[in-house]
């Protein structure tokens, strides 16, 4: 009896692509083309939130319903006798995941929910006896090993943990524009790795020990990002007493380091024991310790982090043990880091601010936020779609469409469209706010010695020599992004390039190009 004929052989390979592929990549859309035939809906290449957060994919419901007639199909032939190669089995296998996972996304989607209603997540989850039924129905047949079966405990906590990612990274991070697109995608394999298959078999409990770097300008949504990944991780599934070990959304600790002195920060991280300085009059988990066994520390603005923290956080990426402050007791930090910064470290390494041994140990996984100017520059119209988002946001249902439609219009009007918004989204949203309260927008003005009034500065000679020669090392070093090649531009010597670029002004110069 022949497994399968050409058409299902096409459509089960096409599907076993969408189920280990980047669902954020234009190449899903191929995959999709590929299972649905005639049936595909051509709807653009790039999934992201409208305003009214409705609806996925219009191919998403076509895809269901293939799998669903396909997988007993299939399964029904295996039962009967019919001989399958170990790639068609391995297919089989992810088309079974496949079917389980649109069967659940419902139950997945309603833990999701309620955690974000503030209940808890690690109570039992009946439908678990149903998931097990049908996956055992499925792959445990007569005379039949499938190559990579996974257990029900396994596949649930897996399924569970992709809605999860698709979740927080479709609904955090906003924009119709490819950047954005990227942006999700690689989320999405900080995630699960761009090797998913892999990613299953050895790495799902694993990804802890791997630190997440995200980088770009101020208001660029880097926390966001760090949410997406941290509130996605694997979450084992514990078939005895059929709950999840721990619950999501309470193990995700944002810590952020501008805000805070370096004991602070020290007792924040590691706890102290009590007496060990004056205040610490009871004994304090750090969030090292709190974030347990799948939990995520998210250390935003780790470029202002002291060197002195820097030596004893190296210590806990490199052997994951540390300390509370006051005592000698080593305790294992078992989560993951993620860090962010707005700042260049490769400059901040130059001038000795920031450890390089620290920052190879951090930069294992690096993501850049995209800056607003890029995703307008890539996709014009981007603006017109953040803007019913942000409205809706701040305005309500009701309200929000009309404040969009007026923040646009007043933008179209007063800044155009070659605004380069150096506040990013984050400014983006203040401004509608400024259009919601006062029907207008003043934007900052240009520090001054920026590169954009550098020529307006010299027409009008008041600037020193010593400050000219800052000002334009400062803004040729931010263009080649390299001392020698400043150095070699304007005929200096290496190290007084170095000496000469002011690190305020070179920040500025970034964020706006």
């Amino acid at each position: 009896m022949r497994f399968l004929d050409d058409s299902e052989a096409a459509a089960l390979a096409a599907v076993a692509a969408l189920a280990q592929g980047n669902p954020f990549l234009p190449e899903r859309v191929e995959a999709e083309q590929q299972a649905l035939g005639d049936a595909f809906v051509a709807s653009g290449a790039v999934w992201h939130a409208e305003a009214d957060l409705a609806g996925l994919h219009p191919n998403l419901e076509k895809l269901q319903a293939l799998v669903e007639v396909l997988t007993p199909r299939l399964r029904d032939r295996l039962a009967r006798g019919a001989k399958a190669r170990r790639e068609e089995l391995i297919h089989y296998e992810g088309l079974v995941r496949h079917l389980l996972y649109m069967r659940y996304e419902g139950c997945f989607l309603d833990l999701i929910q309620r955690a974000e209603a503030g209940e808890p997540t690690t109570r039992r989850v009946a439908p678990y006896r149903a998931f097990a039924r049908d996956l055992a129905h499925f792959c445990d047949l007569p005379k039949i090993v499938l190559p990579a079966r996974s257990t029900a405990p396994q596949l649930f906590a897996w399924g569970y943990q992709i809605r999860r990612a698709f979740h927080h990274t479709f609904r955090q991070i906003y924009g119709g524009s490819m950047a954005a697109a990227r942006l999700r995608a690689a989320v999405w394999q900080s995630i699960f790795t761009h090797d998913v298959q892999r990613y299953r078999r050895a790495l799902f409990d694993r990804m802890g020990d791997v630190p997440t770097l995200v980088t770009g300008a101020s208001g660029t949504g880097k926390e966001l990002v760090a949410r997406a990944i941290g509130l996605s991780r694997y979450v084992p599934f514990d078939e005895g007493s059929q709950c999840f070990t721990q619950d999501f959304a309470s193990s995700f600790h944002a810590l952020n380091l501008s805000a805070l002195s370096p004991a602070l920060i020290e007792s924040e991280l590691f706890g102290h024991r009590r007496g060990a300085f004056t205040g610490a009059v009871e004994d304090r988990v750090g969030w090292l310790e709190a974030c347990g066994d799948h939990g995520t520390v998210f250390l935003d603005e780790i470029g202002d982090l002291d060197p002195g923290v820097q030596v004893k956080l190296l210590r806990v990426l490199q052997s994951r043990v540390f300390q509370r402050i006051g005592e000698t007791e080593e305790r294992r930090f078992e989560g993951k880091i993620i860090a962010a910064t707005h700042r260049d470290l490769d400059a901040e390494m130059e001038a000795g601010r920031f450890r390089a041994d620290f920052y190879y140990r951090l930069c294992a996984d690096r993501i850049e936020a995209p800056s607003l100017r890029e995703q307008l520059a890539d996709t014009p119209e981007e603006l017109g779609r953040l803007l019913p988002i942000l409205a809706q946001r701040i305005a309500g249902d009701e309200e929000g469409p009309a404040l969009a439609a007026e923040a646009e219009r007043w933008i179209r009007q007063h800044l155009g469209d070659d605004y380069p918004w150096p506040g990013n989204v984050r400014e983006l949203e203040q401004c509608v706010r400024n259009v919601l309260v006062r029907g207008s927008y003043v934007p900052p003005r240009a520090p001054r010695g920026s590169g954009e009034n550098l020529a307006s500065v010299l027409g009008e000679g008041g600037i020193s020599a010593d400050e000219l020669l800052r000002r334009y090392c400062t803004q040729v070093y931010a263009r080649v992004g390299s001392y020698e090649e400043t150095a070699r531009r304007l005929g200096l010597d290496r190290r007084t390039v170095k000496a000469k670029i002011d690190p305020e002004r070179l920040a500025v110069l970034r964020e706006e190009h």
